[in-house]
């Protein structure tokens, strides 16, 4: 990205979450395409972004498509920051580490689906 460094470009990313949530398929592409990120990388990158969003109130949340909800919270990944970015990384890696689904895994804040 233009004169943004990776830690600008992190600190940046929780000022979406008062307009709208942030998904990681957005997180993701932007870190390898505009960064050069890949591997070992990629993946500590991806995990401060997390971690970032979770301490800026942020919650892992999945479109709630035909349940009258815009998003629901998905507390299965954890309570700390740090917790829900390794299950958020583990579950990653289970998908060789592609590009998520636009309609998988976003950032939201409460007040967006609670």
């Amino acid at each position: 990205m233009d004169d943004v460094t990776l830690t600008e470009w992190i600190n940046l990313v929780p000022g979406e979450l008062p307009i709208d949530a942030v998904g990681l398929w957005q997180i993701i592409p932007t870190l390898q395409h505009d960064f050069g990120l890949e591997g070992e990388k990629l993946t500590e990158a991806v995990k401060r972004t997390i971690i970032t969003l979770i301490q800026h109130g942020a919650k892992p949340v999945r479109g709630g498509r035909g349940t009258g909800r815009d998003w629901i919270e998905q507390p299965h990944y954890g309570s700390t920051p740090e917790e829900i970015a390794r299950k958020i990384i583990i579950e990653w890696s289970g998908w060789s580490f592609a590009e998520p689904a636009l309609g998988g895994l976003w950032f939201a804040l409460p007040e967006l689906f609670g």
